[in-house]
């Protein structure tokens, strides 16, 4: 081969050689652009994932400690509320022994309630139910019932016993036409009375 053919060889596989490097060149450099593309892309979806699955677990964490301290709180709510009414059918047992026995202070209590009842009547002719026991306690006190009553209310008031009722004490007052009733037995005051004195016991036991 003349030297001028070879020159025009050498000069072809020269240029071919370059157009080959660039070509190469140019190619890995796409192929790093995809790959590093690729790699954002992949490291942008593992944080998704990753945030959400903390706000997931953010959630549950929350779910459970929130569960947790409404059972907490039902529980002491629970206790709370047997405490109270161990307390009271304590308190009505007492009752019920003060009521029965032959005191002094039951029997103030109770011609008490017969007058506060007769007041707020407004005195006229009225009639006492009570318990049997307690009958014989008030007979003598009636009169000055009465008039303790009837210059209170500016009203004639007349006190008579009615029929016996089955109660742990105090007395039923009413007209003796029956359109007015004032209850004032110990449970009606103990129910009428039961969201004060839960808020007393409350003070008593929980403080």
């Amino acid at each position: 081969m003349s030297s001028g053919a070879e020159k025009i060889v050498e000069n072809i596989l020269s240029h071919s050689y370059t157009k080959a490097d660039d070509i190469i060149k140019d190619a890995e450099e796409k192929a790093n652009e995809i790959i590093n593309e690729a790699k954002i892309e992949a490291q942008k979806t593992e944080n998704e994932i990753l945030e959400a699955a903390k706000k997931e677990s953010d959630i549950k964490f929350q779910q459970i400690i929130s569960g947790a301290k409404l059972n907490a709180k039902r529980n002491i709510l629970r206790a709370r509320e047997e405490i109270m009414e161990d307390t009271f059918q304590k308190a009505e047992k007492e009752l019920k022994k003060i009521a029965s026995a032959e005191s002094e202070e039951y029997l103030d209590s109770l011609l008490r309630l017969i007058k506060e009842a007769s007041l707020e009547i407004g005195g006229g002719s009225l009639e006492i139910l009570m318990k049997d026991d307690d009958i014989p306690k008030i007979e003598k006190s009636l009169k000055t019932i009465e008039t303790e009553v009837s210059e209170e209310t500016g009203t004639k008031t007349t006190l008579k016993i009615g029929e016996t009722i089955n109660t742990i004490g105090g007395a039923i007052v009413k007209t003796t036409d029956g359109n007015v009733e004032v209850n004032n037995t110990i449970e009606a005051r103990m129910e009428r009375f039961r969201g004060v004195l839960r808020l007393e016991v409350a003070k008593v036991l929980f403080k």
